[in-house]
């Protein structure tokens, strides 16, 4: 196995084979140093035709496969281990004869892998900071969920929508003084018990919105950041305390506080995982590229503001 490896290449030609059928899974009982791929042809040396070996071959072992296979990730992809299969050897010809042409020696394509080493430097380094980021202590989960519970309360709401304006008229103050109106008559049923799918029924009715789907005011187990801000209050109710009209751009909602929970440590841990790792990533990366700044020629960019920082 030998010869510059252009990633790119060999991703973008396993992409597209991934939308059909998937290929059957390795045999696990080949030998780590049997061959799975022989390029026919393809010599140890870049030669020319002419002068190449009858019986000249390029073999590729298990081994060898698998550990590129593990470097652009598809190793739990059968179909994507056969498209590489086709795309490796290709590479490797086309590979071949660039270096017999001297491609590898032009000024242009060291400039190239110069910059692909430092691409891969850096990709490499963010693979072991992720590794090292994931490492989230159990404490560190339990300290998060005790600081952060609030972002783990569900709540039960009913909730009962009037439009601002009746459907196939004008925009007018009457219309929307009308529509205001009900709201308030509505809001003051809700608060004496009346049921909130009777209400959104007569409301729908109001505006012209009336259709053979019974409404189904009820928002089962929602977390804060569910609804826009301007409705949050609604979460600050007490159960079966129904809300003032909360009035936005798209309407006039009233809301009911059915039940109020919080969710266990054990259901959200992973969650709090994810977060936590991510948070511990980015603190990394931030260490490493905050002692360091770049100054912007903007003469040569024509960039407006102060210069970049890293």
């Amino acid at each position: 196995m030998r010869g510059f490896l252009p990633l790119a290449i060999l991703i973008a030609a396993i992409s597209p084979a991934q939308t059909n059928t998937p290929a059957p899974a390795p045999v696990t009982n080949v030998p780590p140093d049997a061959a799975v791929l022989t390029i026919n042809g393809l010599c140890a040396e870049a030669t020319d035709a002419a002068a190449r070996p009858a019986n000249c071959e390029t073999i590729v072992t298990r081994a060898q496969f698998e550990t590129l296979v593990e470097m652009l990730r598809v190793e739990k992809d059968p179909q994507a281990r056969r498209a590489l299969s086709t795309a490796y050897p290709e590479t490797l010809v086309m590979a071949h004869e660039a270096e017999r042409r001297g491609i590898d020696k032009d000024p242009r394509f060291q400039e190239r892998l110069r910059f692909a080493r430092l691409q891969i430097l850096s990709q490499e380094l963010i693979g072991q900071l992720k590794d090292e980021a994931a490492q989230v202590p159990d404490k560190d989960i339990e300290d998060y969920y005790q600081q952060n519970t609030g972002e783990f309360e569900l709540f039960s709401l009913d909730r009962i929508l009037i439009p601002n304006r009746t459907q196939g008229t004008k925009q007018g103050s009457r219309d929307e003084a009308a529509m205001s109106k009900l709201a308030q008559d509505l809001r003051a049923r809700a608060a004496a018990g009346e049921d909130f799918a009777k209400l959104q029924k007569e409301a729908y009715d109001a505006a012209g919105l009336s259709g053979n789907t019974e409404p189904k005011p009820r928002l089962e187990k929602m977390r804060r950041h569910a609804l826009p801000p301007a409705q949050l209050s609604a979460f600050d109710l007490k159960v079966g305390e129904v809300s003032a009209v909360i009035n936005d751009g798209t309407g006039h909602y009233i809301f009911k506080l059915v039940s109020k929970e919080t969710e266990s440590l054990e259901a959200v841990k992973s969650e709090i995982m994810k977060t936590l790792r991510r948070q511990r990533l980015e603190k990394m990366v931030h260490e490493i590229q905050q002692p360091y700044t770049t100054d912007v020629n903007h003469a040569y960019f024509g960039m407006e503001g102060k210069p970049a920082k890293n």
